[in-house]
């Protein structure tokens, strides 16, 4: 990129983690690291016209995220929460990201 003398990097974030959820340590700690980190590389690659970027879109509806975890209850609780009331799925991220 530097080379270039542009780039853009999207780094994902997650919402679980600003919401002091616990029993996942391992995945809010990495999380919260991503946001650091994005920060960080950020303010040293800005100089070279590199945009760092980190989306945190919430909840995104994939086949990994449903089966498991998706009830009445989560939806309720997400529909609660969310300041757009649609559900993102896989495709919505990437027109974020473009």
């Amino acid at each position: 990129m530097r080379a270039v003398g542009s780039g853009s990097i999207i780094n994902f974030g997650s919402t679980r983690w600003h919401s002091f959820a616990g029993s996942m340590p391992a995945y809010t700690t990495a999380k919260a690291g991503v946001e650091g980190l994005t920060k960080g590389i950020a303010r040293d690659l800005g100089a070279d016209k590199i945009g760092v970027n980190c989306v945190i879109p919430g909840w995104v509806m994939t086949e990994r995220q449903i089966n498991p975890w998706f009830t009445p209850e989560a939806d309720a609780e997400l529909l609660r929460l969310r300041c757009l009331k649609d559900k993102l799925d896989p495709d919505d991220l990437a027109r974020i990201v473009l």
